[in-house]
């Protein structure tokens, strides 16, 4: 018996992903508390994804569970969602013509196993003037998003010079990690 496949999460643009490959799911949307204490930049969206997982489960049986995280980490310190505009175009600011790592990370379970895999890609930036940011935070408004952009905006157009690694970890997902973790574990092909 084929078990329900349920992405929790809100994110559209991870959502999206999952249609693409070809997965029918359910959604469920998770409200936990996403805090991590004095962790090393590079684990926390590994520990957020297994700590929304753990959370999930707790609501579900038999089900496969697929729950991600992505940070953005610049300097040392990780750039969460910002609250407003402002702090939106000092993010961005802050990155222009340099380098910064965004960490996806996934955890499927089924109630027997649970696998997770953290995926860090390199993106360079390249020199961002002030009207551009105000340009894109104003058009897109990106107070959804860790770091304050999406790669497959404006700003990822005009602004990405290089990434060093998977685009789509970029956008939220290490989404060959998650083909090849249901195939391979769970069993679980996409629909003909």
């Amino acid at each position: 018996m084929k078990k329900e496949l349920v992405l929790a999460s809100g994110s559209p643009r991870r959502q999206q992903m999952m249609r693409d490959v070809g997965y029918e799911f359910a959604v469920r949307n998770l409200d936990i508390d996403e805090s991590f204490g004095d962790m090393p930049a590079p684990e926390v969206a590994e520990f957020l994804a297994k700590k929304k997982n753990a959370a999930c489960r707790a609501m579900l049986q038999d089900e496969v569970i697929v729950t991600a995280d992505t940070v953005v980490v610049h300097d040392g310190k990780i750039l969460g969602k910002p609250v407003d505009e402002k702090e939106a175009c000092e993010m961005i600011k802050a990155m222009s013509a340099q380098e910064h790592q965004v960490i996806s990370a996934v955890c499927i379970s089924d109630g027997e196993k649970s696998l997770s895999y953290s995926d860090e890609v390199v993106v360079t930036m390249m020199p961002l003037s002030k009207e551009e940011i105000e340009f894109y935070v104003k058009q897109f408004q990106p107070m959804d998003k860790a770091g304050a952009y999406g790669i497959q905006e404006w700003i990822g157009m005009v602004g990405v010079e290089k990434i060093s690694g998977s685009f789509y970890s970029v956008v939220g997902m290490p989404i060959h990690w998650v083909y090849k973790s249901l195939k391979d574990n769970f069993g679980i092909f996409p629909n003909q």
